[in-house]
This record gives C-alpha cells, sequence and structure tokens, in this order.
C-alpha cells in the first residue's frame, strides 16, 4: 500500500435504522426527528436514513402513494427533512417519495446546514414499485459537501455494479444508500444478507466509503431485514451490521481523504485506473 499523502476530511457518518409505517407521514416525521436529533447529540455530522423513510414501503394502490407523495424541494416531508438538518446542523440523506406533477418517484434527497442541496431518483425499480414510481431520470448526481464528494444509491440500486462504479469513476468518496432490504431467495441457509455481501464488495472494487441505512419491521405482510451497516473503502465493516429486527444508529468516524490512497493498490495497480475500458467501456 502506498502511504497517505492527503489532508485529512474526517467526518462522522450515522446509519439510521428503524420501522417507517405506510401512509403515517407524521408518525414516520416525528420518528425521524427524534433518532436524528439522538444522532446529533452523539456527534454525527452526515446523517442516513431508510428508502422512503417519510411514507413508508408497501403501498395498496397508486392513491397511497398520490396521497403520500410530495414536491422536492417544497413538500411537507421535504420542508420537514430540511429544517432538521439546519437545526442540527448536519447533512441529512433520506428516502422520500416525490410528486412531480402527476409523476412519482421514489427518491432521497440531501440537505445541510443551509438547507436543500440536491436529489436523486431510483434508477432500478424493485416488483411493485413498478406499478407507482417512474424510473429515476436524474442519472448519478455526486454532491460536493464540504467534507467531501457524495453520491446516492437506493436498495436494488446496489445489484448493479455500474451504480458504483460510475458514482466512483465521477469522484465520489461515500455512497449513501437509503434502503429497505427484503429477504433473497434462499437466505434463510446462509448467516449473511446477500445485501450487505454486494455492497461489500462494492466498497472494496472501487474503493468507496459506503453506508446503507435499512428499515426493519414487518409492513402488510412484507418483511425487512435491518443489517444496516457502514463499510470502508477496502470493502471491510466498520460499524455494523446491525440487527435484524431492532431499531439502532449506527456511528462511525471516517477519513474521506483516506480513498484516493486505497484505491492504489501497490506500485502498479489502482482499482480505477486498471480498468480496460478499450474492452470493455
Amino acid at each position: 500500500m502506498v502511504p497517505k499523502t492527503s489532508t485529512p476530511r474526517r467526518v462522522t457518518i450515522a446509519a439510521i435504522q428503524f420501522e417507517p409505517v405506510v401512509g403515517d407521514r407524521a408518525g414516520n416525521l416525528a420518528a425521524i426527528e427524534r433518532l436524528v436529533t439522538r444522532a446529533a447529540s452523539d456527534g454525527a455530522e452526515i446523517v442516513v436514513l431508510p428508502e422512503l423513510a417519510d411514507s413508508g414501503y408497501n403501498f395498496n394502490d397508486a392513491d397511497e402513494v398520490a396521497e403520500m407523495a410530495g414536491a422536492v424541494p417544497g413538500g411537507e416531508s421535504a420542508d420537514a427533512l430540511c429544517r432538521l438538518a439546519i437545526e442540527q446542523s448536519i447533512h441529512l440523506v433520506s428516502g422520500v417519495a416525490e410528486r412531480d406533477g402527476d409523476r412519482f418517484y421514489n427518491s432521497a434527497m440531501i440537505c445541510g446546514p443551509q438547507g436543500f442541496i440536491g436529489k436523486y431518483r431510483k434508477l432500478h425499480l424493485w416488483n411493485n414499485e413498478h406499478r407507482y414510481f417512474e424510473k429515476g431520470d436524474l442519472g448519478l448526481p455526486v454532491f460536493d459537501l464540504p467534507f467531501g464528494r457524495v453520491g446516492i444509491a437506493i436498495c436494488y440500486d446496489g445489484w448493479f455494479p455500474e451504480t458504483f462504479r460510475k458514482l466512483a469513476l465521477a469522484g465520489a468518496e461515500l455512497v449513501c444508500v437509503p434502503t429497505n432490504w427484503v429477504p433473497m431467495a434462499c437466505a434463510e441457509t446462509v448467516p449473511e444478507p446477500m445485501a450487505n455481501i454486494l455492497h461489500k464488495a462494492a466498497a472494496h472494487s472501487n474503493g468507496l466509503f459506503i453506508a446503507c441505512a435499512d428499515r426493519i419491521g414487518t409492513e402488510r405482510g412484507q418483511n425487512f431485514i435491518g443489517r444496516s451497516l457502514i463499510l470502508g473503502p477496502q470493502g471491510w465493516p466498520i460499524s455494523g451490521p446491525a440487527s435484524a429486527d431492532r431499531e439502532e444508529i449506527l456511528l462511525a468516524d471516517i477519513d474521506l481523504s483516506s480513498v484516493a490512497d486505497t484505491r492504489a493498490l501497490n506500485s502498479f495497480n489502482h482499482l480505477l485506473g486498471d480498468r480496460r475500458a478499450d474492452v470493455y467501456g
């Protein structure tokens, strides 16, 4: 490993695992405020919440989505999350149900001490999401924050290696992943969820910090697996995995300046520089 040469850029990140309730915006936002306030009091400077944290996930029909979705920015949930980030002087990444005219998106927004910063719309829709949401149309943006460059992915996006590779090539050092992981086939026979394995591999093969905030509980017959985790750029967990069924706040102190050095494996090999773009693009 080559020696570190960069000025440290340290930040404390939190991944919050809890149980949103479908259709209960007020209750979900109250739970978010309670948990984010606790994370901030424990020193968190950037906080990641689950997918669709404001609305719940397992909608019965499009009318329920329409009732829960709001503008980003400007909607009830988006405004509440921005106020919370300002009040706590933190950066906050949360999944939200977004309305844009007559279209709906499974989105995530990022806000900070000065308010709204940007948003991402989920590219890869899972199962019944196809009935209610449009596929994301904002690409994979990378946001310049005071401590480093941050990308966002949502849940099933993590099953596509291209998601993390494109973010890494665009300069991301940290990827925040609001998620609602569900059990995969044959999951009962193995000790580690496939979601954790995939994100460990993505962190390792791209030299990225990745923070995954999952939900817990059973919603209208669909159970969720928890197991939130925060990964370092060598692919190993630095906080978590969390439990399968308990509300938890994972915390990790990270140095985003270490990403560049981690990607240089030795004097000859570099995780991104060794790509054979002449062969596979």
